[in-house]
Protein backbone atom coordinates (compact mmCIF):
# COMPACT_ATOMS: atom_id res chain seq x y z
CA UNK A 1 0.00 0.00 0.00
CA UNK A 2 1.50 3.40 -0.98
CA UNK A 3 -0.61 5.32 1.17
CA UNK A 4 -2.22 5.04 4.82
CA UNK A 5 -5.78 3.93 4.30
CA UNK A 6 -9.04 6.13 5.40
CA UNK A 7 -10.81 5.20 7.87
CA UNK A 8 -15.02 5.84 8.79
CA UNK A 9 -16.60 5.19 11.54
CA UNK A 10 -20.08 4.76 12.52
CA UNK A 11 -22.58 4.32 15.30
CA UNK A 12 -25.88 2.45 15.30
CA UNK A 13 -28.35 5.18 14.68
CA UNK A 14 -31.75 3.28 15.91
CA UNK A 15 -32.40 1.53 11.96
CA UNK A 16 -28.62 0.63 10.93
CA UNK A 17 -26.48 -0.95 13.44
CA UNK A 18 -22.98 0.07 11.48
CA UNK A 19 -20.19 -1.46 13.58
CA UNK A 20 -17.78 -1.46 15.95
CA UNK A 21 -15.39 -1.92 13.27
CA UNK A 22 -14.47 1.21 11.52
CA UNK A 23 -14.87 1.23 7.31
CA UNK A 24 -11.41 0.81 5.76
CA UNK A 25 -10.73 2.55 2.72
CA UNK A 26 -7.74 1.32 0.29
CA UNK A 27 -7.09 4.38 -2.59
CA UNK A 28 -5.72 3.82 -6.01
CA UNK A 29 -4.53 0.05 -5.14
CA UNK A 30 -4.36 -0.34 -9.36
CA UNK A 31 -5.02 1.21 -12.08
CA UNK A 32 -5.84 -1.31 -15.28
CA UNK A 33 -8.41 -1.64 -17.69
CA UNK A 34 -12.04 -2.47 -16.16
CA UNK A 35 -11.80 -6.35 -17.42
CA UNK A 36 -7.90 -7.02 -16.36
CA UNK A 37 -9.11 -5.01 -12.84
CA UNK A 38 -12.05 -7.45 -12.26
CA UNK A 39 -10.16 -10.28 -13.01
CA UNK A 40 -7.30 -8.86 -10.49
CA UNK A 41 -9.73 -8.19 -7.95
CA UNK A 42 -11.56 -11.30 -7.74
CA UNK A 43 -8.19 -13.38 -7.86
CA UNK A 44 -6.65 -10.79 -4.48
CA UNK A 45 -9.88 -11.64 -2.64
CA UNK A 46 -10.13 -15.40 -3.66
CA UNK A 47 -6.09 -15.77 -2.83
CA UNK A 48 -7.14 -14.33 0.38
CA UNK A 49 -9.90 -16.17 1.60
CA UNK A 50 -12.75 -13.55 0.39
CA UNK A 51 -14.96 -15.02 -2.27
CA UNK A 52 -18.44 -15.73 -3.21
CA UNK A 53 -17.40 -12.56 -5.41
CA UNK A 54 -19.81 -10.62 -7.58
CA UNK A 55 -19.57 -8.27 -10.43
CA UNK A 56 -22.11 -5.46 -10.23
CA UNK A 57 -23.04 -2.20 -8.54
CA UNK A 58 -23.95 -1.15 -5.34
CA UNK A 59 -27.80 -1.09 -4.68
CA UNK A 60 -29.59 2.60 -4.82
CA UNK A 61 -31.24 1.85 -1.04
CA UNK A 62 -29.88 1.80 2.38
CA UNK A 63 -29.28 -1.96 3.10
CA UNK A 64 -26.60 -3.78 5.03
CA UNK A 65 -25.33 -7.69 5.46
CA UNK A 66 -25.93 -8.72 9.17
CA UNK A 67 -23.92 -12.03 8.75
CA UNK A 68 -20.97 -10.78 7.22
CA UNK A 69 -18.62 -8.51 6.49
CA UNK A 70 -17.93 -6.99 2.36
CA UNK A 71 -14.92 -5.82 0.29
CA UNK A 72 -16.16 -3.68 -2.89
CA UNK A 73 -13.38 -3.01 -5.26
CA UNK A 74 -14.09 -0.94 -8.09
CA UNK A 75 -13.32 -2.05 -10.90
CA UNK A 76 -14.94 0.73 -13.63
CA UNK A 77 -15.95 4.19 -13.04
CA UNK A 78 -16.87 6.40 -9.90
CA UNK A 79 -19.44 6.43 -7.75
CA UNK A 80 -21.23 9.14 -4.61
CA UNK A 81 -21.95 5.81 -2.45
CA UNK A 82 -23.85 7.20 1.17
CA UNK A 83 -22.04 4.64 4.27
CA UNK A 84 -23.83 4.30 7.78
CA UNK A 85 -27.49 5.02 6.66
CA UNK A 86 -29.21 8.22 6.42
CA UNK A 87 -27.05 9.74 9.62
CA UNK A 88 -23.36 8.52 7.93
CA UNK A 89 -20.80 10.05 5.27
CA UNK A 90 -21.36 10.23 1.38
CA UNK A 91 -18.03 9.26 0.14
CA UNK A 92 -16.64 9.63 -3.64
CA UNK A 93 -14.82 6.09 -5.13
CA UNK A 94 -13.51 5.30 -8.46
CA UNK A 95 -11.43 3.17 -10.19
CA UNK A 96 -8.65 1.32 -7.82
CA UNK A 97 -10.60 2.43 -5.35
CA UNK A 98 -11.36 -0.81 -2.44
CA UNK A 99 -13.65 -0.70 0.48
CA UNK A 100 -14.35 -3.03 3.20
CA UNK A 101 -17.21 -2.75 5.23
CA UNK A 102 -17.52 -4.45 8.66
CA UNK A 103 -20.72 -6.28 9.08
CA UNK A 104 -23.69 -4.20 9.35
CA UNK A 105 -22.82 -1.36 8.29
CA UNK A 106 -24.88 0.49 5.97
CA UNK A 107 -24.31 1.33 2.42
CA UNK A 108 -25.94 2.58 -0.70
CA UNK A 109 -25.01 4.36 -4.24
CA UNK A 110 -26.12 7.66 -4.48
CA UNK A 111 -25.28 8.43 -7.69
CA UNK A 112 -22.91 6.61 -10.33
CA UNK A 113 -21.39 6.91 -13.71
CA UNK A 114 -22.80 5.06 -16.45
CA UNK A 115 -19.62 2.49 -16.23
CA UNK A 116 -19.23 2.11 -12.83
CA UNK A 117 -18.74 -1.53 -11.68
CA UNK A 118 -17.14 -3.44 -8.69
CA UNK A 119 -15.88 -6.15 -7.91
CA UNK A 120 -17.60 -7.93 -4.30
CA UNK A 121 -16.25 -10.78 -2.13
CA UNK A 122 -17.08 -11.89 1.45
CA UNK A 123 -15.11 -13.55 3.64
CA UNK A 124 -14.65 -17.72 3.58
CA UNK A 125 -17.62 -16.84 0.75
CA UNK A 126 -20.44 -16.49 3.03
CA UNK A 127 -23.44 -15.85 1.76
CA UNK A 128 -24.51 -12.41 2.53
CA UNK A 129 -28.17 -11.69 4.09
CA UNK A 130 -29.68 -8.58 2.54
CA UNK A 131 -31.38 -6.19 5.19
CA UNK A 132 -32.88 -2.90 3.93
CA UNK A 133 -34.11 -0.18 5.98
CA UNK A 134 -38.02 -0.51 4.62
CA UNK A 135 -38.26 -4.16 6.59
CA UNK A 136 -38.39 -3.61 10.60
CA UNK A 137 -35.60 -4.07 11.89
CA UNK A 138 -34.38 -7.60 13.22
CA UNK A 139 -34.79 -8.64 16.57
CA UNK A 140 -31.64 -9.29 17.89
CA UNK A 141 -29.34 -7.80 14.99
CA UNK A 142 -26.90 -5.94 17.14
CA UNK A 143 -25.58 -9.02 18.70
CA UNK A 144 -25.83 -10.50 15.41
CA UNK A 145 -23.58 -8.04 13.56
CA UNK A 146 -21.28 -8.11 16.99
CA UNK A 147 -21.04 -11.61 17.05
CA UNK A 148 -19.71 -11.53 13.26
CA UNK A 149 -16.02 -13.07 13.89
CA UNK A 150 -12.75 -11.29 12.37
CA UNK A 151 -11.90 -12.46 8.80
CA UNK A 152 -8.79 -14.73 9.00
CA UNK A 153 -7.08 -12.63 5.94
CA UNK A 154 -7.07 -8.70 4.66
CA UNK A 155 -8.39 -9.54 1.19
CA UNK A 156 -6.23 -7.54 -0.29
CA UNK A 157 -3.01 -8.33 1.86
CA UNK A 158 -3.42 -11.46 3.17
CA UNK A 159 -2.34 -11.92 6.75
CA UNK A 160 0.60 -9.17 6.23
CA UNK A 161 0.87 -6.45 8.79
CA UNK A 162 -0.62 -2.82 7.90
CA UNK A 163 -3.83 -4.28 6.46
CA UNK A 164 -7.19 -4.56 7.14
CA UNK A 165 -6.43 -6.68 10.25
CA UNK A 166 -4.35 -3.98 11.41
CA UNK A 167 -7.15 -1.16 12.04
CA UNK A 168 -10.07 -4.53 12.94
CA UNK A 169 -8.41 -5.37 15.97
Amino acid sequence: MKQSPEIYHFTDDGVIPNSKLPVVIFRGVFSLDPDTGADWLEGHFAENKWTNAFRWRVYDYHHYHSNTHEVLGVYAGSALLQLGGEHGQQIKVGLGDVVVLPAGTGHKSISHSNDFAVVGAYPDGVEPDLIRLDEDRPEGVRDKVDGVSLPENDPLNGKSEGGLLSFWR
